[in-house]
């Protein structure tokens, strides 16, 4: 079975890095510039996992947190928070919103691949 993840970031970089990172270990990606083009790929992605940055424009990753847990379809999929915040306040916000867990940009692939195994239960 593939693997889809949908990953939400409004850095053109950050999108390409995951998608060469986790694409070349089998997974399939779609790739969404902010939270609002996220929400609207969601249902066409069917994603396993949701991986979202914080900080992005016209809807930020909290938002998507709340929307992808709101859905209908979606809400239980895993929520991987992908940013270069570290403060303790918005790591404990994003995990009452929902968020399963959090990585730090930069990421290391390994890591990013074992979460994402860990958290699937792969």
């Amino acid at each position: 079975m593939t693997i889809r993840i949908l990953a939400i970031d409004d850095s053109p970089t950050m999108r390409g890095l995951v998608a060469h990172s986790l694409g070349s270990r089998g997974f399939e990606i779609t790739l969404a510039e902010d939270g609002i083009d996220g929400m609207e790929q969601l249902a066409g992605a069917d994603p396993h996992l949701v991986i979202t940055d914080i900080n992005m424009p016209r809807m930020d990753g909290f938002g998507v947190i709340e929307a992808v847990r709101a859905s209908r379809t979606h809400s239980s999929v895993p929520i991987l928070v992908l940013t270069t915040e570290t403060g303790s306040a918005l790591k404990d916000r994003a995990r009452l919103a929902g968020a399963t867990g959090w990585i730090v940009k930069p990421f290391d692939d390994l890591r990013l691949v074992a979460t994402i195994n860990r958290v699937l239960g792969l």
